[in-house]
């Protein structure tokens, strides 16, 4: 099958195009023949090798852990799941990733997609709707009435946070450039600061939950517009400081994703029924071309949305 791989660490030349095994299911997996796939800062953190530490593997690599598609081969022990079925899922961070014509996926990690929405759709939705649910439910125990600041909510995550978070009934702010305000609005954000000419720390104040997908300034700063005793910090960029969280009297966690069939088949039902939505920015062909140039998008922090291929 065709792949895009890389042969060692470095920058968007390592991307190459490349003839690779077909996959085999285990007992317990099904193939997916992608129709669709998506990037995220992952992909081209690993290739540049700053994850090498994480993930000690072999090359070639193919990049990639967003899969949507149509169920191909299932495993001996596979139950759930037949030929045919349309599926998504955010699989194992493995080095045999969905930059690929073909992905073994893991039973339970499977979600069906729901029958009015595209493959370039649900590729948008795994690793960066899972990651939004986990940081305001699993980690930020976010509730019904409380108040969020969402960082960067335009990106990839920020655009599912914020449906989830007016979804489930919390008062919703965000940052964003003015540009991107009147599609944040549609999605339900109660209030959006522009950060290129305003200061968040300035304009928000007590609130129960900071969601961090930016670090740096931007984290050092949001310790201070929490609420003391009770305010929580969740970071998807690192550990957060844990002595200045202590000092502020605030929580502050640092998280990574834990890949749920469960829980993206919860948000599967939500697409379904037109309370959740993917926000597809950008779309480029499945070639080195290709990703190369979703790549180049990506690592300019600046996509709306998610970057999807299309196969």
């Amino acid at each position: 099958m065709k792949a895009v791989v890389i042969n060692q660490y470095g920058n968007k030349e390592e991307l190459k195009e490349q003839e690779v095994p077909n996959p085999q299911p285990g007992k317990d997996q099904v193939i997916v023949k992608l129709e669709a796939t998506s990037i995220n800062p992952i992909d081209w953190k690993l290739r540049e090798g700053y994850l090498k530490g994480m993930f000690d593997w072999e090359f070639p690599i193919i990049l990639g852990w967003d899969a949507a598609g149509v169920i191909s081969e299932v495993g001996s022990d596979v139950t759930k799941w037949k030929v045919g079925d349309r599926v998504f899922s955010r699989p194992d961070t493995t080095r045999k990733g969905t930059y690929a014509e073909y992905t073994a996926v893991d039973e339970h990690l499977l979600a069906r997609v729901p029958d009015s929405t595209s493959f370039e759709e649900a590729a948008a939705v795994p690793l960066a709707g899972l990651t939004a649910w986990q940081a305001l439910f699993t980690h930020g125990e976010l509730k019904e009435g409380e108040s969020i600041l969402i960082h960067a909510g335009a990106g990839g995550v920020g655009v599912f946070a914020i449906q989830l978070a007016k979804h489930f009934g919390a008062h919703v702010i965000t940052t964003a450039s003015e540009k991107n305000h009147e599609l944040l609005y549609s999605l339900g954000a109660d209030q959006v600061i522009d950060y290129k000419k305003e200061d968040f720390k300035e304009i928000v104040s007590e609130v129960d939950v900071v969601f961090d997908t930016i670090g740096g300034q931007v984290e050092e700063d949001s310790y201070h517009v929490l609420k003391k005793g009770t305010g929580r910090l969740i970071s998807i960029v690192g550990e957060p400081n844990q002595e200045r969280a202590k000092s502020l009297d605030i929580k502050a966690k640092g998280i990574w994703l834990e890949p749920s069939g469960e829980q993206l088949q919860e948000m599967a039902d939500l697409i379904e029924q037109k309370k959740l939505k993917a926000i597809v920015g950008a779309t480029f062909p499945f070639s080195r071309e290709g990703i190369y140039d979703a790549h180049a998008l990506s690592e300019t922090h600046h996509a709306v949305g998610k970057i999807v291929i299309a196969f």
